[in-house]
């Protein structure tokens, strides 16, 4: 039952994003995509002749890998302040958000996210605490207070007080985050037939894609799962 009842909120955020973001309240779904190869074909793909399907070299150099973290605006079906490093790790994506938060640091903000141990760390509930100006005694991590345990710490950041706050899809339900959505529109249009000379040049595709995208494709998902009728 806690397990539905937590789809629903998640679809009833999707649902309300539109008029959330008209109060400045961003709704944004939120994830990395790790170890991004940087591929280089050993030969260059032939050029496509008539009647025939492009022929791509199988073998490749490895030059390295790269993780994304991305933001899906549902509301717009755009994707904020995109960041590439070699690592993934804490620090990386409390920096990720601050840098979305900076956009407009005024505003609202509700970011989904999976349960990743990241995603509920000492540095992102440091962060909150100082956007927020809350100014708050946090304990120490696992001797006590606030940043005692991942639950505690996953209890502060999901506080509904707070102008900046997180929300957690159940464990198991990666689907239900919009971002994983756009991940795969990534890898189908750039990633799974790209060619990469090094890791700056993937890094570099996969800003200027995201560029294109938000310029030409950029529209909300039409999510038609609304949660679980008997919960209506």
């Amino acid at each position: 039952m806690a397990f539905r009842a937590q789809v629903k909120v998640i679809c009833d955020l999707y649902a309300q994003a539109p008029a959330l973001l008209a109060t400045g309240i961003h709704v944004i779904s939120s994830d990395a995509m790790t170890g991004i190869q940087a591929l280089e074909r050993a030969d260059p793909t032939a050029t496509v002749q008539m009647g025939q399907v492009e022929r791509q070299e199988y073998e490749y150099i490895r030059h390295g890998t790269q993780s994304l973290i991305a933001n899906w605006q549902v509301a717009t079906g755009t994707v904020l302040t995109p960041s590439m490093a070699a690592t993934r790790n804490e620090a990386d994506f409390a920096a990720h958000i601050a840098q979305t938060i900076v956009t407009d640091p005024q505003a609202g903000w509700l970011v989904l996210l999976d349960q990743l141990n990241t995603h509920k760390s000492a540095t992102l509930v440091r962060l909150v605490d100082r956007l927020c100006d809350l100014k708050l005694d946090l304990g120490e991590k696992e001797p006590s207070g606030i940043l005692q345990s991942m639950p505690t710490r996953a209890a502060f950041l999901s506080d509904p007080t707070h102008r900046i706050r997180f929300v957690y899809v159940p464990k198991h339900s990666s689907w239900l985050n919009q971002i994983e959505c756009w991940f795969s529109i990534l890898v189908r249009r750039l990633l799974k037939r790209g060619n990469f000379t090094s890791t700056h040049d993937l890094r570099q595709q996969v800003l200027d894609f995201i560029a294109y995208f938000n310029r030409t494709f950029a529209k909300p998902f039409n999510w038609k799962f609304k949660g679980f009728p008997e919960l209506d």
